[in-house]
């Protein structure tokens, strides 16, 4: 029973960062049906590999009674195809010998548990029968390319037809982490011999790993079914577990994602650095009635209260949960009557003409754009732009160029998970330029925070003025 995952990606070594195993060494360990072996069959600066053997033990597994089923017979007792089939047995040595890649754990180089890198996996002997597609239709959706090479029973014996074992190969660019889960999912999913009791712990492991994936695979059901070895009762209970996580709060997600991208951006003090600029900005050009777009929960908001100057100060946002956090963030209810004469929040989205966003000084748009994808933008444009038209109009959104700076940030991943786009300075100011022009303002550009000589400040400012 072999494994082997192959890093095509200079320098490919870094693969033993990952799995905490070093490529000079082999390394040995007990398991309950034989042993696991890991070593490198190859180590280079362009392709490393690292493997999997395990040498399962059938004359244990029948005195420990882990066989198949029917084991009762004598003979298939002895003439089964546990030592060398992909099965729950690889599972079980994998969580044995990759416990901290499969946590997405790496001590010595923490950002490479979070890069995606071209992988590839090859497994032997993995089982499929009845239908051959069914590997492309359990791993595909996960974003593999998927090779199976199928066997004859028997060269010599071409009437026996074909064997339902494969090796199958599996390439694609994403993190050890998912690819070592998917491997224990799906491996026992295929194998109908698991050698373990199935009880709560399974159902309860099932969902811990098919945590992000499994609620939105299109063979969920198949591959809960047999994970959990047919039992209805358990089926049934992970399957209505797996329907509420599909269907998350958005708004709860949004917070969550919002959460992580205060965190990367916390050491430089991001957040209190956009609010000193946009106040900066809005004090120069005198505002006195105020727009903040996208307000959230009212952090922007609090802010511009706390300036007598600005007499009205009105938050909109198409999050209904967003908008009572503010409510109690800013203590309407408590705020002494004058001041709260100057605060108005209302719901509404920033996709449609509406005329309550008429009449402003200034509206501030921070760190919103860069959640909209093109068509969405593009009807924001017209309705800030040719419709509410605002004297001013302040756009902060995260500079690209920058990220590389951000220690906890992996290489091309964005600082939230809802970002549709992060724009490089020169793609911030193609667009700004494009529509100010369309619309009769003019624009200029100012770097929010300390300023790197090549990459620029670590967030970007547009204020268009007409």
């Amino acid at each position: 029973m072999l494994l082997t995952i192959t890093n095509h990606q200079p320098p490919a070594t870094d693969l033993g960062f990952l799995v905490h195993k070093h490529p000079e060494r082999v390394q040995s360990l007990e398991v309950s049906f034989g042993k696991a072996h890991v070593f490198y069959p190859e180590v280079s600066h362009e392709r490393c590999t690292v493997a999997l053997l395990l040498d399962v033990d059938p004359v244990g597994l029948v005195r420990n009674r882990r066989g198949p089923a029917g084991e009762g017979q004598a003979l298939a007792q002895y003439v089964n195809d546990r030592p060398y089939a992909s099965s729950s047995f690889l599972s079980v040595a994998m969580t044995r010998t990759f416990r901290e890649a499969m946590a997405g754990k790496s001590k010595e180089r923490p950002e490479l548990a979070e890069a995606k890198l071209p992988l590839t996996a090859r497994l032997s002997a993995l089982p499929c029968k009845g239908d051959p597609d069914f590997l492309q239709r359990l791993f595909e959706p996960l974003g593999y390319q998927v090779r199976a090479t199928g066997y004859e029973l028997d060269p010599k014996f071409p009437d026996w037809g074909s064997s339902y074992y494969f090796t199958v190969e599996l390439r694609a660019e994403t993190r050890l982490q998912d690819l070592l889960t998917h491997i224990y999912v799906l491996a026992p999913v295929l194998d109908a011999e698991k050698h373990y009791w199935v009880g709560n712990d399974e159902l309860e492991k099932l969902l811990r790993h098919g945590e992000g994936w499994l609620a939105r695979h299109p063979e969920k059901e198949i591959i809960v079914n047999r994970y959990l070895r047919h039992k209805k009762d358990l089926t049934r209970a992970a399957l209505e577990r797996l329907v509420e996580e599909e269907s998350p709060d958005p708004d709860t997600a949004e917070a969550d994602h919002a959460r992580e991208e205060l965190e990367i951006e916390e050491p430089l003090k991001l957040w209190q650095r956009r609010m000193a600029s946009v106040m900066a900005v809005l004090k120069e050009r005198e505002a006195v009635k105020i727009l903040d777009l996208g307000c959230g929960e009212g952090r922007l908001m609090r802010e511009l209260l706390e300036e007598k100057s600005f007499r009205q100060i009105t938050g909109m946002d198409v999050s209904s949960r967003s908008l009572e956090i503010a409510v109690r963030r800013l203590r309407l209810e408590d705020m002494a009557p004058a001041k709260k004469e100057r605060v108005h929040l209302m719901h509404g989205s920033l996709m449609y003409k509406d005329a309550r966003l008429a009449g402003f000084d200034a509206a501030c748009v921070v760190e919103v754009i860069e959640h909209l994808d093109p068509p969405r933008l593009a009807a924001f444009e017209r309705v800030l732009f040719e419709f509410a038209r605002p004297g001013t109009v302040i756009i902060t959104t995260p500079n690209a160029d920058y990220n590389q700076k951000f220690p906890t940030l992996p290489a091309g991943k964005f600082r939230h998970k809802d970002h549709r786009f992060e724009w490089s300075r020169q793609e911030f100011q193609t667009w700004a330029d494009s529509v100010a022009g369309r619309f009769g303002y003019a624009v200029k550009f100012l770097p929010v925070g300390d300023e790197d000589e090549h990459l620029g400040a670590a967030t970007q400012m547009g204020v268009f003025t007409r």
